[in-house]
């Protein structure tokens, strides 16, 4: 069983004396179900799952009701046996986006206390705009993701001590010696290959087949396919979603790294608020990461934001290895120099922010040039901007120089993330390797105890 840290999360709510009902969301294929599964079969003598997607392809017993008082008795009919007291039965309403009615029946689950519920679901962030009467304060939404890549090295063998001893390293700003370097550096490139869907990180572990991995990737990439179709039909319109989908990799080379409007139909004079539903669709379904444009950064970010600005990145870089190199593991394993890296490692590390909790930016301003990301530094209250090196250029940042030295942003720091071992300061900028991402982390009171 792979460990997943949000599972403790999961664990306290649940045994928490809190009432609300916990509402886990996030793209398909993350393993929202399986970890919701696991650890409620460990707390509760009765769990029942009811599938929604499954309900609705077969006998749509569940379809229909709108009522409490019919929900319950339809829900004897299959389950009887299991239901029991509130404080000893749990009732799982996986899929619920499916069926949307059951997002306002959860506030009537809660105050009639006859059973306690929990929830998942895909495309949620899509649903809930649609949904007239959202129960907000009967629910406490929780956004997932697939392994990081903390959780990926844990499934490789890395224990506690391990994980405690680096992350001392990391907090000292101090490097590790040359074999450890080598072996995270190792297990780090794997993780661009394999990504973190629990599947694929499975696969891996059980063949070490890449072939194997990369089918389980494009089987889901079809899947991502499929709904987006299905949400096009339901919806009554021809929109690009997955045009758009399979241009971030290609775009990612570029130097700008953002879908320009007119590329996406190849028709001059394209704005991007023509494309509002279907970027809207990509972000919200979790698919992919949106990063906000800043050309005049301040703390906080949200007040300094570009809307019509944004690069996106695929919500898993394996997704993205499997789009860009198929099955050659060439350019990733061996560094060969003539392909250019920069756009998987910046992938990663907008993964690894974004499933730490930050909100994404990146520093664009037409004198001062590029830098790859922009975070909130919430302890000092200025912001800290990070740029991701793959090559041995690591030094040269002239747009990173550029905007540490502009006073009126003060900033107080600046990260470099590169292959290189050795951690060292250079006034304002630390330079680290580039697996210390997997401890730049905005929830550390969820987090910190991973074992």
């Amino acid at each position: 069983m792979l460990y997943r840290k949000i599972g403790n999360y999961i664990k306290e709510h649940l045994e928490s004396d809190s009432d609300k009902i916990l509402l886990l969301e996030g793209a398909r294929q993350i393993g929202k179900s399986f970890i919701i599964r696991e650890i409620s079969k460990q707390l509760y003598a009765n769990f029942i799952e009811l599938n929604f997607v499954e309900d609705d392809e077969n006998k749509k017993l569940f379809k229909n009701i709108h009522s409490t008082e019919e929900f319950y008795i339809t829900l004897s009919m299959i389950a009887g046996d299991k239901l029991d007291k509130y404080e000893n039965t749990l009732i799982f309403l996986d899929e619920i986006q499916q069926y949307p009615q059951y997002l306002t029946m959860l506030k009537f689950f809660r105050q009639e206390k006859k059973y306690r519920f929990i929830a998942s679901g895909s495309l949620l962030g899509i649903t809930l705009r649609s949904t007239t009467s959202i129960p907000v304060g009967s629910i406490i939404r929780k956004e997932m993701f697939q392994l990081d890549f903390e959780e990926f090295i844990i499934a490789n063998g890395f224990g506690k001590e391990a994980i405690n001893f680096i992350k001392e390293k990391f907090n000292n700003k101090e490097h590790l010696s040359e074999a450890q370097h080598n072996q995270l550096m190792d297990l780090f490139k794997r993780y661009l290959i394999v990504g973190g869907m629990p599947d694929a990180v499975n696969t891996y572990l059980e063949t070490r087949n890449i072939v194997k991995v990369r089918e389980i990737q494009n089987n889901i990439k079809q899947m991502y396919a499929a709904d987006a179709s299905k949400y096009e039909n339901n919806n009554g319109k021809n929109l690009l979603i997955k045009r758009i989908y399979d241009m971030i990799p290609s775009q990612m080379e570029n130097k700008k790294k953002r879908i320009v409007a007119k590329d996406i139909q190849d028709k001059k004079g394209d704005r991007f608020e023509k494309y509002l539903e279907e970027f809207e669709y990509l972000i919200s379904s979790g698919v992919a990461l949106d990063v906000h444009a800043i050309s005049n950064p301040h703390f906080p970010l949200t007040e300094s934001v570009h809307k019509n600005l944004i690069k996106l990145y695929l919500n898993d870089v394996g997704m993205l290895t499997a789009q860009l190199y198929d099955r050659n593991i060439k350019p990733i394993i061996d560094d060969i120099k003539s392909v250019n890296l920069g756009a998987v490692y910046e992938s990663v590390v907008a993964q690894e922010l974004r499933s730490h909790g930050y909100k994404l930016f990146y520093y664009d301003n037409r004198n001062k040039g590029e830098v790859d990301f922009i975070i909130d530094d919430y302890n000092n209250t200025c912001v800290l901007p990070i740029e991701v090196k793959s090559g041995r250029d690591y030094s040269i940042h002239s747009a990173l120089n550029n905007l540490i030295s502009t006073d009126e942003y003060n900033v107080k720091s600046a990260f470099v993330l590169s292959n290189e071992r050795e951690v060292k300061r250079k006034d304002k900028i630390l330079y680290l390797p580039v697996y210390y991402i997997m401890f730049i982390n905005n929830m550390e009171g969820e987090t910190s105890d991973i074992f």
